[in-house]
């Protein structure tokens, strides 16, 4: 009996220690990890994979095939036609508000 006690007490104490191990790890990896970018711009398919959608870093919503953006960078993106994630909405937090109401107002079905 002591033999089988002492046998699941060796058990216990080696997945104790397994699990207190990858927590550690876990933390470690965290700490280590790189800083998320403010903007992220969405890349196409094809030749030069050109800018499909900005995006506010850490969105959801961004494909797999992206890149971090300044926020410079994402500005010109939008104001030149780039497409704002409709989830995360970059235009609203660079506060670029309906510039394409403002330069084509025949668009929206308004007169000028």
């Amino acid at each position: 009996m002591r033999v089988w006690h002492a046998m699941w007490l060796q058990r216990i104490d080696t997945k104790i220690a397994d699990l207190q191990k990858q927590e550690a790890e876990q933390e470690q990896g965290q700490k280590n990890r790189p800083q998320e970018p403010d903007w992220i711009v969405e890349l196409g398919i094809g030749n030069g994979r050109p800018p499909i959608e900005v995006h506010v870093g850490g969105c959801y919503a961004a494909g797999k095939r992206r890149r971090p953006a300044p926020r410079d960078e994402a500005r010109r993106l939008l104001t030149s036609g780039v497409r704002a994630c409709t989830h995360c909405k970059p235009d609203a937090q660079l506060r670029i508000l309906d510039t394409l109401r403002l330069y084509s107002p025949f668009l929206h079905g308004t007169s000028p």
